[in-house]
């Protein structure tokens, strides 16, 4: 395996495969109790990044400042057989299904079963102290101590699932905007006018008389009437403009998904357990698992 620095450069790279394809981004790294090199890290994977998958460090080489290429498949790291760690370590048979899975030897310097150690600034003390760097507080050292001490005193490191929720965008439907014609009856009331004959009778007046000679004889007269006759037309008039927009709505929707979290049981047969900072109070009963 090349060198690829510090764990705590190791965490956050972002981790690609043989191709050059994006597997995920390195969240923990596993490293050897005996030697303290780096044999593993996990890394998250799938939709949403739910899923955090083993993946070798051998053979590793760094590509850029923050970027680690593995000697596998992107593939490969998927359907990578789940692990659940114990106590913080991966047993020898977990190992073995995991080197079995990505066609690797194990290495025999490496016999040794993995410890993790999270390569975080707030992490523990033996993993982030450089010499020079760093304060030294009584806390690290205190951490310190209890690494170099016997593995029972150790803390257990209590792990669980959240929900990690994502939100993609999907296609829901189409919308057309679309002109036909509709043919319907129409109404209108038009004020028509035309010339109807009314006879008018006068008598002729004296001045009349004096300028009309009167004859016995036939005439005719002829008088021409008119009228209004409505005439149906039609013409094409703009009166409206439609036009198709689309605006964002934002509702509350409920998701749900299964969890796993870790829960820490106390089995003290010998009544032993005290609350810290009060010594003088023993439990009668045997302890209930804790709610975690």
């Amino acid at each position: 395996m090349a060198d690829m620095g510090g764990l705590e450069q190791l965490h956050g790279q972002t981790v690609v495969d043989a191709d050059g394809n994006k597997v995920g981004t390195i969240k923990q790294v596993w490293v050897d109790d005996r030697t303290g090199n780096p044999a593993w890290a996990t890394v998250h994977t799938g939709l949403f990044g739910h899923k955090e998958s083993f993946v070798p460090l051998q053979g590793s080489r760094p590509l850029a400042e923050d970027q680690l290429q593995v000697p596998v498949s992107k593939d490969n790291v998927k359907d990578a057989p789940r692990v659940e760690p114990e106590d913080g370590h991966i047993d020898e048979r977990q190992q073995e299904a995991l080197y079995q899975h990505y066609g690797l030897a194990a290495d025999p310097r490496q016999q040794d079963v993995p410890n993790r150690r999270e390569a975080q600034a707030s992490s523990s003390a033996d993993v982030r102290a450089r010499p020079g760097q760093g304060r030294s507080d009584r806390a690290s050292a205190d951490r310190a101590s209890a690494d170099r001490g016997s593995p029972d005193q150790r803390p257990m490191v209590r792990s669980e699932e959240r929900l990690k929720v994502g939100k993609e965008q999907t296609e829901t439907g189409h919308v057309r905007l679309r002109k036909v014609v509709v043919t319907e009856q129409q109404q209108v009331s038009v004020p028509v006018s035309h010339e109807e004959v009314r006879v008018v009778r006068e008598p002729v007046s004296a001045a009349d008389r004096d300028r009309t000679t009167g004859r016995i004889g036939e005439e005719e007269r002829e008088v021409t009437l008119h009228a209004e006759r409505a005439v149906v037309d039609t013409e094409v008039v703009p009166v409206e403009q439609v036009r198709l927009e689309t605006e964002v709505v934002t509702e509350q929707e409920q998701v749900g998904g299964k969890v796993r979290k870790e829960r820490i049981e106390v089995d003290d047969s010998g009544q032993n357990v005290t609350a810290k900072g009060d010594r003088s109070s023993r439990r009668k009963d045997r302890p209930r698992p804790s709610a975690g």
